[in-house]
């Protein structure tokens, strides 16, 4: 047990020290200062060409979703996230050692260029990102959490960000075995998680973007709008699940774009009477399970 507590210890202090080692010393190679640069890119394009011409810059709940976004990129793993992932990966581990199995790596793509590499885990991980949205919105008490993303009713670049905790540890558990069985050779996926980031961000800005034929492989800023549409078609729980890539949305049947209206009301039923502040949103999820 005291393997766990040093290693609860070391995780905290070792990603507050990355942390203060990313605010102090920017380079290329920072997330701290690429999310930075890339929110204030995006922005100013919402600035200079935006969708919907009616839209403040700075849009209803705009602060609210900049403090998300540093608290789910850096806060919520400083505060014990990073230090409870590594312990739990360090429990799969030692319960798979019963076993007397050591790793659960199935496919070897290691051997592969590294550019190839970046790719295919780039797909892979967004065909399992996108299995796990679907699971969000047809799983009710996923549902309850994934609420807090859906309540933006004007979309702008920040929204990307704003998410309960809750979904990071459901991305992460049920991502984690699936790319864990691929023997990946690259150690930094700093490219990739930067091109997820600046494609979110673009997807949620208040732009007139489609990307032309490219749309039915990359996801968009008009494609999802209706994913955040108040209003979907009948007896349908969500479309339009694609993070990254539209494409699998067009494979399996999901993408719904009726339309071009940049006005379309946004949110759920009843999202005028959801929490507005950020602790009651944290809480909502929970208070709502309890009351049912």
């Amino acid at each position: 047990m005291n393997r766990y507590f040093d290693l609860a210890y070391n995780s905290f202090y070792g990603y507050a020290n990355y942390l203060r080692s990313e605010i102090l010393h920017p380079s290329w190679h920072n997330y701290f200062y690429w999310l930075i640069g890339l929110s204030l890119l995006v922005w100013i394009l919402e600035m200079a060409f935006p969708w919907r011409t009616d839209q403040n810059p700075v849009r209803r709940d705009f602060w609210l979703d900049l403090f998300y976004m540093f608290f789910n990129f850096f806060i919520f793993s400083l505060i014990g996230f990073n230090a409870i992932s590594n312990i739990g990966v360090q429990a799969f581990n030692d319960f798979l050692g019963i076993f007397g199995v050591e790793n659960i790596v199935a496919i070897q793509v290691g051997m592969l260029p590294g550019w190839m590499q970046l790719l295919l885990m780039f797909v892979i991980a967004d065909f399992i990102q996108w299995n796990i949205h679907r699971l969000l919105h047809h799983v009710d008490w996923m549902w309850e959490f994934h609420k807090v993303h859906h309540s933006v009713e004007q979309m702008g670049f920040a929204a990307h960000m704003r998410y309960h905790f809750m979904e990071n540890i459901i991305y992460k558990t049920l991502q984690y075995i699936p790319l864990a069985m691929i023997g990946f050779g690259l150690q930094d996926f700093f490219i990739i998680h930067i091109i997820a980031v600046a494609i979110g961000h673009l997807n949620h800005a208040n732009l007139n973007l489609t990307y032309g034929p490219f749309r039915y492989i990359l996801n968009n800023p008009i494609m999802h709008l209706w994913h955040h549409a108040k209003y979907l078609p009948e007896g349908s729980k969500g479309v339009n699940y694609g993070l990254s890539l539209s494409l699998w949305d067009y494979l399996f049947g999901t993408a719904y774009i009726p339309n071009e209206n940049a006005n379309t009301p946004l949110g759920f039923e009843d999202v005028e009477h959801y929490p507005t502040n950020f602790l009651s949103q944290l809480k909502a999820p929970f208070l709502r399970k309890k009351n049912h």
